[in-house]
């Protein structure tokens, strides 16, 4: 039993729709600059207050996650570090230390691209989330999922 409440992906809005294709424009910027491609946003009450992508590789630094990246910019605009009235649009499930730091931030939901089957942290420990924080995964997944495919494929051919 999980602590989180959980949308089943049928109830897909026009608001998720919109808001993950410019998630996705985010994870586009990732692939460009040879990063994984995934890119995340922080809405707030419609508006978007926080935007990220993946910088790992750019600032050598295993936690420049997109998630991270949005947070951040987030709490930044908002002066605080809580995120109780925001929505995470993300391309691919968080890993463990997003969720994580979604907990600590009280994000209000987490809208999710692709399933990752590795590391997202579903499969690890589901129990990661703020009790109050909404989740909702699918959201244009066959997109957000083919980004990523095309990334490794491309890595595969350069060996």
């Amino acid at each position: 039993m999980s602590y989180y409440n959980f949308e089943e992906k049928e109830n897909l809005t026009g608001a998720d729709e919109h808001f993950m294709k410019l998630a996705l424009n985010e994870a586009k910027k990732a692939f460009d600059n040879d990063e994984i491609p995934i890119g995340a946003i922080v809405v707030c009450q419609g508006k978007i207050i926080g935007r990220g992508y993946n910088l790992t590789e750019q600032l050598n630094d295993v936690t420049a996650h997109a998630e991270m990246q949005a947070f951040t910019a987030a709490a930044q605009t908002l002066g605080g570090k809580y995120l109780k009235d925001c929505t995470l649009y993300v391309t691919i499930e968080p890993c463990v230390m997003c969720a994580g730091a979604s907990f600590w931030m009280q994000i209000s939901r987490i809208v999710y691209g692709a399933n990752e089957e590795k590391r997202g942290f579903t499969r690890i420990n589901q129990n990661l989330l703020h009790p109050k924080t909404v989740l909702k995964g699918g959201v244009l997944a066959e997109e957000c999922g083919r980004l990523m495919t095309t990334f490794f494929q491309n890595k595969r051919k350069e060996i």
